[in-house]
């Protein structure tokens, strides 16, 4: 991470007398300790704090059980100082440790763009543009520049931020940031965490450097913005704990939060915005729909004045019906009259819908769906896609829709109400549960196969894969693109099916999910359905194959995440599901991953107990059982983990022996990336004890291998690995 290469540079400062920083200071030492763990996105990362655990095993003489949180890290951080100065040689093997380069380094850059364009025909709007400038103009003195903008929905308050942030994009030379928190409903709404990666990637970060944890990414991320003059929108905030961790007090960046209402709790400028006077109504719509047009409907402006109420979406929605004298009437629903202004021109614009396309807008807002596409909304109306894909533009355009501009659209929260309670009305219980239930299915398909071509060599559970086979992609890349664009949707097609009580459509649809997770990294947006899933297979099929597999999966999120004391817990309701399932290949798959686990939290002789265990679960599968291919690969995996394990607890010799077992399997077979991490592996166990010379052809031969792979984490891992190996590199402490 950045932070971990401004470390670097400190640890060397003695050697070349730059200045007097002592690099194994506690404050430096507690800070190395919290960039190491902040860097475990990638498994470069994993790897450098397995590192720093083990080393820590060593100097303090027993295990130590990895610090969370800033009171831990200093505590642990204290035990290595005061070995330090105990021990001239701990000293150097703490200072070699935080002078390499282990946990990569990433100078974060990119000036981002990402405020949506103003509207072009804008309308006064005076006082709150005033109260922005004010609160922006603010000197600095330590307190967070905030503002909310609130009100009703149409009510224009995210064309007025974006309005306000085009007109001083000026003011912030460093760029925007956007994001809409909106979602399709509380469950799937972007998280803190999700709109931090957001941020990050966009800010520059590499996405294998984007930190798991929030806290994590909440720290990287004002550190990224402390010296930069920079725009934070935050459009359709649900509340003030969705939005705390994306506000920072550097002077240079003013945040400004889009809501419904102002956010309690929030200590933030309140700016209210309020409907248009019936002059500037006027006006929009003279500009919008033309001053003939204005001439020709004078005798309705009065009632469409009414009924639009100062609403700058309802304006602009009846603007294009002034000249044909066609508003009003119809048979379908209220009278737009008697309707808040955003629900009277969805009414208004519904009316004059025919049949099919008034029934895809119905049956379209069922479920929140974070967007719409056109093959999804076909199946979901039993309609041609080409029909579908011509009735959505037709929606955008009466304003029943929004186009995000990439084929996709999407409701207004207020539209998709009226849709709603429309096809209740109309297609009844029945007809809604219908269409729900093809949605899901929909997209459960397509799951399946962009997982399928994403992740062939895998075990898939369910027979859809067998029937489906894989979708009609160009590569891997393509398909987990496709898995990561309809994320959202998928997540939400799960909570639907759980909520209709399909318990076989949520497993396999969560099944279908590996590829994103393994590959896309997503897991903080996979979340909500990976729970879905676990509660679903807790709940229906317990003592599984399917059980196992969901817990697994929850539990792999969990351990990205950094939430170790939940991924425990189903990664051993997952050994037990498939104990009772009598599936061995699962269950070993389970107690692996709890090993995986115990080395990330520094426990290192459980991690050996459980890569023992696995692998004794491994002899349970006979040469006709299924996964009987998979063994030899799998001991030789296993073999590897404990040569990691044995490495922390400091038995070398062992380690070397597991590791050199574990190398010649994979040479063999010729897999070059395990060979070259394995090669890695063994260069650190060199480095370990101090044997320099033997860790450099094994890290250059690692080198060769994954430059073919493209491999940038692990080469920029082993550029640090390899610094250590020269001379001039290690600080020389007393």
């Amino acid at each position: 991470m950045q932070q971990v290469g401004a470390l670097e540079n400190l640890c060397l400062t003695e050697d070349r007398g730059v200045g007097a920083v002592d690099p194994l200071s506690l404050s430096m030492v507690t800070a190395f300790l919290g960039a190491a763990g902040a860097g475990m996105a990638n498994e470069a990362g994993k790897r450098a704090w397995e590192t720093v655990g083990g080393l820590v095993a060593r100097v303090v003489g027993r295990e130590v059980p990895a610090p969370v949180g800033q009171a831990e890290r200093e505590s642990v951080a204290g035990l290595l100082v005061a070995e330090a100065s105990r021990s001239p040689e701990q000293a150097r093997a703490l200072a070699a440790v935080m002078s390499g380069r282990g946990a990569g380094g990433v100078a974060a850059h990119g000036v981002p763009r990402l405020l949506p364009a103003s509207a072009r025909f804008f309308t006064d709007r005076k006082g709150p543009l005033a109260l922005l400038d004010r609160e922006a103009d603010r000197k600095p003195d330590g307190l967070p520049k905030v503002a909310v903008l609130h009100g009703p929905a149409g009510i224009g308050t995210s064309a007025l931020a974006f309005h306000w942030g085009g007109r001083e994009a000026g003011r912030f030379p460093d760029g925007t940031l956007y994001t809409d928190l909106r979602g399709g409903s509380a469950s799937t709404a972007p998280t803190a965490a999700t709109v931090l990666r957001h941020f990050l990637l966009r800010l520059g970060v590499p996405a294998e450097y984007v930190p798991p944890a929030v806290e994590d990414r909440v720290d990287l991320f004002r550190s990224l913005l402390s010296g930069r003059r920079l725009l934070v929108v935050l459009d359709h905030a649900q509340s003030a704990a969705q939005v705390g961790p994306l506000i920072t007090a550097a002077p240079g960046v003013f945040t400004l939060i889009v809501a419904r209402r102002p956010l309690t709790g929030l200590d933030a400028v309140a700016v209210s915005v309020g409907p248009l006077s019936d002059k500037d109504a006027r006006r929009l719509l003279a500009e919008l729909a033309g001053r003939s047009a204005m001439a020709t409907a004078r005798a309705a402006l009065p009632s469409v004045l009414e009924r639009c109420a100062g609403s700058p979406f309802a304006l602009r929605a009846v603007a294009p019906y002034l000249a044909t004298g066609s508003l009003g009437g119809g048979e379908r629903g209220d009278s737009p009259s008697s309707l808040p202004p955003v629900r009277a021109v969805a009414e208004e614009a519904y009316r004059r819908l025919g049949a099919e396309a008034a029934r895809i807008y119905r049956l379209g807002s069922l479920r929140p769906w974070p967007s719409l596409t056109a093959a999804a909304v076909a199946a979901t109306a039993e309609v041609p896609e080409e029909d579908a894909e011509r009735v959505l533009a037709e929606l955008a355009e009466l304003q029943l829709l929004e186009s995000t501009g990439d084929g996709r659209y999407r409701y207004r929260p207020a539209v998709r109400a009226h849709a709603e309670e429309a096809a209740a009305r109309e297609d009844g219980l029945a007809g809604c549960a219908a269409a729900v239930t093809r949605a899901a299915d929909w997209y459960l398909r397509f799951a399946v196969r962009a997982d399928y071509a994403a992740l062939k060599e895998r075990w898939h559970l369910g027979p859809l894969y067998a029937e489906l086979g894989p979708g009609p992609y160009r590569d891997e890349g393509e398909a987990v693109a496709a898995l990561v664009a309809e994320a959202g949707n998928l997540v939400e097609a799960v909570l639907a099916a759980e909520e209709f009580g399909r318990s076989d459509t949520v497993c396999q649809t969560v099944e279908a999910l590996w590829a994103a997770q393994l590959k896309a990294g997503c897991h903080d947006v996979l979340l909500p359905a990976l729970r879905a899933g676990a509660r679903t297979a807790a709940r229906h099929c317990p003592g599984t194959r399917t059980a196992g597999r969901m817990h697994i999966q929850l539990a792999f999120a969990l351990m990205e995440l950094r939430q170790d004391e939940e991924a425990e817990r189903e990664l051993l309701t997952a050994a037990a599901d498939e104990a009772g399932a009598g599936h061995a290949r699962g269950r070993a798959t389970a107690v692996e991953s709890l090993g995986l686990l115990r080395l990330r939290q520094w426990r290192f002789g459980s991690a050996l107990e459980c890569f023992e265990e696995a692998d004794g679960l491994l002899d349970g599968i006979g040469p006709a059982d299924e996964g009987a291919a998979d063994v030899p690969r799998a001991r030789a995996l296993l073999h590897r983990h404990r040569g990691r394990a044995l490495r922390g607890l400091g038995r070398f010799g062992e380690a070397e022996q597991r590791l050199a077992t574990a190398g010649e399997f994979f040479r063999e077979s010729g897999e070059g990336y395990n060979t070259a991490r394995v090669l890695t592996d063994l260069a650190e166990l060199h480095l370990d004890t101090a044997d320099q010379a033997g860790a450099l052809p094994l890290i250059d031969e690692a080198v060769a291998l994954l430059g073919r792979e493209n491999a940038t984490v692990h080469l920029t891992y082993l550029a640090g690995l390899r610094a250590q190996c020269l001379p001039d590199r290690l600080p020389d402490r007393p």
